[in-house]
């Protein structure tokens, strides 16, 4: 490579060394900076490096010079500080819906943003284990292709998978294509779910994205989503009365529960949840649900700290569905 071309790479050699060699307890000597740069080709002099580093510095990298034993060089502020990554890293692990090799990879491009001598912290962050993974390698696209076609409010094709009792994938709708208008994503219980109407129903369905397959953009646009729910429809509060994303009939519902109970309701329905004294160790909750069998397990969860007041064929609902689990242990 010409010794020119070369010199007109230096000032990105060395935002390169810098941000990959240094931090706040690891800098470089200028003779290391020197000798770095001879690596990739690049022979350079102290005086031309001190101007290089103020061009850097005015351009707004933060890079600081220390004196112990002799000046010390190293990046200070970036973009993203050691805690910020460890908690994406540890975000990356632990998501189910992102395989193995797609943690991997962006886990290894999270490091990137740090120096070497700090991303081996990442990399002794605390792993998730024997965490299930998906299968579906090509999630992390779908995901990006659907985000597109809500932006641009254009309807999708996609074919829709489930497994069968020997584990394998089986399409449904007789493998023809559903055509959906998307409206949103939503993650819930690990799984990215797609909320779109499907015209075969009235309201909205909800597919896990990870058995989506074959999504295809569409030049058609998306019904209008008033017209499918009504002309006040909220996508947050719809999400606040799903349990588990499985759709149901809208009921307002009553629920008597123990006051240990108060935190776990605020975090499903919010703080501006209708709430009363019922009395010393009781209080009283009016949320709007949508009444499915998730929504039973949910009560089911807190065991006799809650209980179903009304409406009376909700609580009988339930009471059913209790006495035949029972049933399959007699």
């Amino acid at each position: 490579m010409p010794k020119e071309y070369n010199q007109k790479l230096k000032l990105l050699y060395l935002l390169k060394i810098l941000t990959q060699y240094t931090d706040e307890n690891n800098h470089l000597t200028m003779g290391e900076i020197i000798e770095k740069l001879a690596q990739y080709g690049i022979k350079a002099e102290r005086k031309s490096i001190y101007s290089d580093i103020r061009m850097l510095k005015q351009y707004g990298v933060d890079i600081i010079c220390q004196k112990t034993n002799t000046f010390g060089y190293y990046i200070g502020h970036r973009e993203f500080e050691v805690a910020e990554l460890k908690l994406l890293v540890d975000s990356v692990q632990s998501s189910k819906f992102i395989t193995k090799k797609k943690s991997n990879a962006l886990i290894k491009k999270l490091e990137g943003l740090t120096s070497i001598h700090l991303a081996k912290e990442l990399r002794r962050q605390v792993y998730v284990s024997d965490r299930v993974k998906t299968l579906n390698e090509t999630i992390y696209y779908n995901v990006d292709t659907l985000h597109t076609a809500i932006t641009q409010n254009t309807k999708i094709a996609f074919k829709y998978y489930e497994y069968d009792i020997n584990k394998q994938k089986k399409l449904r709708n007789d493998g023809e294509d559903y055509i959906v208008s998307p409206y949103s994503l939503s993650f819930s219980d690990d799984n990215y779910y797609l909320i779109a109407h499907y015209p075969k129903y009235d309201k909205l369905t909800h597919f896990r994205v990870d058995r989506m397959t074959q999504i295809r953009i569409l030049n058609e646009k998306n019904t209008n989503i008033n017209e499918v729910m009504n002309e006040n429809f909220n996508l947050g509060e719809y999400m606040k009365k799903t349990f588990d994303m499985f759709s149901g009939e809208t009921q307002s519902v009553k629920l008597e529960c123990k006051n240990w109970l108060i935190n776990a309701i605020i975090d499903k329905f919010g703080e501006d949840v209708l709430i009363r004294k019922s009395d010393d160790e009781h209080f009283i909750v009016t949320a709007n649900v949508n009444v499915s069998p998730t929504f039973y397990a949910w009560v089911f969860t807190f065991g006799d700290s809650i209980k179903i007041l009304s409406p009376s064929n909700i609580a009988e609902d339930f009471l059913n569905l209790a006495k035949r689990v029972i049933g399959n242990y007699k």
